[in-house]
């Protein structure tokens, strides 16, 4: 039983009904001017619902009324655009149709059904003589009329709740974001997935960098012993740890901000800091750098950078103080990015690959390729990016 009238304590219920009641305002107005000709209004629901507006303001309304609920949880149930298609159009109007339609059915019987319960209340009591479109009564006062209360009142109940649900299942079908407005939604999400997995990228490499420099910095100055190389690994460590802020600061700032101060990460141009990092953190780079950095487009180069930082990081992470050679060349189509050191027996420390594999990720995003693993006794990370 408490299931059965739950549908009479929820708000929904009384905003559908509203939401129906009012074309039947317009309807009442019309109806004073020419009672003649009733189907005015829903003729004139044609020429409006082609307005590419209207489809707008209807879907807004239904989101507020017909499924307040589901603001949060499901937005792109109805759609709040403009309609672009005249699919769009159409449907905007089979729409407000229905709802003019469904509006003559709730009218009449939320006005009589109740006005019926009351009749049939009186005659139980008293003689009636009533006559309306619901039902005619002619009758003296008879107990039994009591007992047929609870019918109109059933039928009130079933009526707003039933065609609340069905105007709502209209609407869905109707007001429903069309496959354009699904694509570019689709769309979107994509693209904000691809921001959290970037983001989630760049405080990997970037964190991950520092933590390791300082890790290899520190341990190699207990075990050297000496206060004039304590104080340089000291220095490194404070550089390599403000540098790191800086890139946590810039990702936050990401993350507060609709725009994204792309221009402001690192690029293949501030390559230096990250080869000076890793020769005071003990490791021998060599680096050869040729073709002009400042032609590689900017995404390329930020891309490009990362990899590099990773490359560097793994190398101190898992090889520790060894010779690495760092190639970087610049082509007329393409950038190409080398790192290899001699392969030793694996340190002790974090890391299970992921690396790697942000390594892979970032050249297949630019339509290049990278090649990571072992060659010849070397340990080698080769990448190629396009640069168009």
């Amino acid at each position: 039983m408490a299931r059965f009238l739950r549908p009479l304590v929820r708000g929904t219920t009384y905003t559908r009904l509203l939401h129906l009641w009012v074309p039947m305002l317009f309807v009442s107005v019309w109806l004073f001017i020419d009672m003649s000709k009733p189907w005015v209004p829903a003729a004139l629901l044609v020429p409006l619902g082609l307005i590419p507006a209207v489809r707008r303001g209807e879907g807004v309304q239904a989101r507020y009324m017909l499924a307040p609920g589901e603001r949060e949880t499901s937005g792109a149930t109805f759609s709040v655009s403009p309609a672009v298609t005249w699919s769009d159009r159409l449907r905007t109007v089979l729409w407000l149709e229905a709802r003019m339609v469904l509006g003559w059915v709730l009218a009449p019987a939320t006005v009589w059904l109740p006005a019926t319960a009351v009749v049939l209340t009186q005659a139980s009591f008293r003689s009636v003589s009533i006559d309306t479109p619901v039902a005619t009564l002619h009758s003296d006062p008879h107990w039994a009329y009591a007992l047929l209360v609870p019918l109109p009142l059933l039928a009130l109940y079933g009526v707003v709740v039933g065609l609340g649900e069905l105007i709502t299942a209209i609407a869905r079908r109707l007001l429903g974001p069309s496959p354009t407005e699904r694509l570019a939604a689709l769309e979107e999400r994509t693209e904000q997935l691809l921001e959290r997995n970037r983001i989630a990228r760049e405080l990997h490499d970037s964190i991950g960098h520092a933590l390791t420099v300082a890790v290899v910095q520190a341990g190699a100055a207990r075990a050297a012993g000496d206060p004039a190389f304590t104080e340089r690994a000291l220095a490194a460590i404070e550089d390599t740890g403000r540098a790191a802020l800086e890139d946590l600061e810039r990702v936050l700032g990401v993350l507060r901000e609709a725009e994204r101060p792309v221009s402001s990460r690192p690029t293949l141009a501030d390559a230096d800091r990250l080869l000076e990092s890793a020769r005071s953190s003990g490791a021998k780079v060599d680096a050869d750098v040729t073709g002009p950095l400042d032609t590689v487009p900017g995404p390329v180069s930020r891309e490009g950078y990362r990899i590099l930082q990773e490359s560097l990081t793994n190398v101190l992470r898992h090889a520790g103080s060894v010779p690495v050679q760092v190639r970087v060349e610049v082509r007329d189509k393409s950038l190409e990015l080398e790192v290899r050191n001699l392969l030793t027996s694996d340190i002790p420390g974090p890391g299970r690959g992921s690396g790697l594999r942000g390594i892979r990720e970032r050249a297949a995003l630019l339509g290049g390729r990278a090649r990571t693993g072992p060659d010849q006794g070397e340990w080698q990370v080769h990448v190629e990016l396009p640069l168009s």
